[in-house]
């Protein structure tokens, strides 16, 4: 699904967008460092280890005679993620030649990462003091239960059996883009709100993760304290018992928050009280792609339209209810079938046909997952053809580009479009191109940088 992408990336862009004084701040700490450069594309990881030892300016002629000619494009987009990170620090020396130099802050706390190994803050506390914590599975089974309790009390509260303990303010935080608000009316989704619950639960994990931290400002919460807290949790072993008595006031008062969204469990003994990381507390410092593993699916699609869902969630029902008709429900089991109404209705709530399909495919049952193709060719063809119906023509806000200085340019601006998912069209031999509306202020920030 496109949206997967940018989600991830934007939770960079908010580390990105912090002033520089903050941001080398976070360097600080070599946790961080290790979590930014995971996040980067593999050519800037590459060019921070290559930079990791030289302490003076390098030439920008010099690093690109590093890349192959076919690798320009992707040597710029790898650059001007470095300079929006901070992380390379960009000058002009005598020569008026352009400089890159890898951020002092960051070189040092990532050498003495390498060399020296890392040590966080606090050690997980001795077996002696914490009993009965919970196996592996039983933890993976927490988190998607405490996840799924969310996500329901997100969008359908009266659905919920248990309310977790977020207050309604911040609650609101996350359901603004997600849920409309009218006068008297009982508050719907929105076209973002059916689009993210159809995503995998680490792309709205990122999702929820961002809007947490964008609103922290709001809340008097230093966002760069949170940054900071957030992404060091995610190296701690997933298991392992923490005690609270390690975290400051302010990491104590987020602690709670995280308990509620699954990424740690809180536990109390008699000689105090500890949190145990999950398995997405972990996935935080790591990208979209390296983090999705497959999950075990529940839906089989028959070639007469009828969904059997192998599911005991209420989650899963509410989720087919967006784009079935759902019949009825056993203990274990959904029945409903796909019908173009059903269809249509999802459709005119912004659900795109690829996005259904894809669902259907990502949460096939084991016993169908293997098939070639796990979801039957006629459903889906016919899942395409209704939305076409429905959608003949297609508007979308976008920006046109022309008069590039130099090919490399233009290549560069397409492959930074790309990057974004947001390149709608290009002409190579011509060089125009059109890109999204939400994607024109990165492709612009990296035309002022080619000036």
């Amino acid at each position: 699904m496109p949206e997967v992408r940018i989600i991830a990336k934007n939770f960079m862009d908010m580390v990105a967008s912090m002033p520089a004084m903050k941001l080398d701040k976070l360097y600080e700490n070599g946790f961080i460092c290790e979590a930014i450069l995971r996040s980067l594309p593999p050519l800037a990881k590459k060019y921070i280890i290559q930079m990791l030892q030289i302490d003076v300016p390098v030439a920008a002629k010099l690093l690109e005679e590093w890349v192959l000619p076919d690798g320009v494009s992707k040597h710029r987009v790898a650059i001007d993620r470095l300079v929006q990170l901070r992380v390379f620090l960009e000058a002009v020396d005598r020569k008026n030649e352009k400089t890159y130099k890898v951020n002092p802050t960051y070189q040092r706390s990532l050498q003495k990462l390498l060399v020296q190994g890392g040590t966080l803050p606090r050690e997980s506390m001795p077996s002696n003091i914490t009993v009965r914590l919970p196996t592996l599975e039983n933890l993976e089974a927490y988190a998607l239960e405490q996840w799924e309790c969310f996500l329901l009390q997100l969008i359908s509260p009266t659905q919920v059996d248990k309310p977790l303990n977020i207050s309604s303010s911040l609650m609101k935080v996350f359901q603004r883009r997600l849920l409309s608000h009218r006068d008297k009316e009982l508050p719907k989704l929105t076209e973002s709100g059916f689009q993210f619950l159809l995503m995998d639960t680490n792309a709205q994990l990122w999702y929820i993760i961002r809007e947490y931290i964008s609103n922290s400002e709001e809340r008097g919460v230093d966002a760069a304290e949170l940054i900071s807290f957030m992404l060091e949790l995610s190296f701690h072993v997933i298991g392992e018992a923490y005690s609270i008595n390690t975290l400051t006031d302010f990491q104590r008062s987020i602690i709670n928050d995280l308990a509620d969204l699954g990424l740690v469990k809180l536990q109390q003994g008699r000689k105090g009280s500890w949190f145990i990381p999950t398995k997405l507390a972990t996935n935080l410092s790591m990208s979209l792609s390296d983090s999705s593993a497959r999950k075990q699916g529940f839906v089989v699609v028959e070639t007469n339209f009828r969904v059997y869902a192998y599911s005991t969630s209420k989650l899963h029902c509410e989720i087919l209810r967006l784009f079935s008709r759902v019949e009825y429900q056993l203990p274990n089991l959904i029945v409903g079938a796909i019908t173009k109404e059903s269809l249509y209705n999802a459709f005119e709530n912004g659900i795109t046909a690829d996005q259904i399909v894809t669902f259907l495919q990502q949460n096939a049952h084991p016993r169908v997952a293997d098939r070639i193709p796990s979801v039957p060719e006629n459903v889906t063809d016919q899942i395409r053809l209704w939305e076409a119906d429905l959608n003949r023509v297609e508007m979308t806000d976008a920006y046109y580009y022309d008069e590039f200085p130099s090919r490399d340019v233009f290549e560069g601006a397409c492959d930074c479009a790309r990057e974004w998912n947001g390149l709608l069209w290009e002409d190579s031999k011509k060089m125009h191109m059109v890109v999204k509306t939400e994607v024109h202020p990165y492709v612009r920030d990296y035309l002022r940088r080619q000036k």
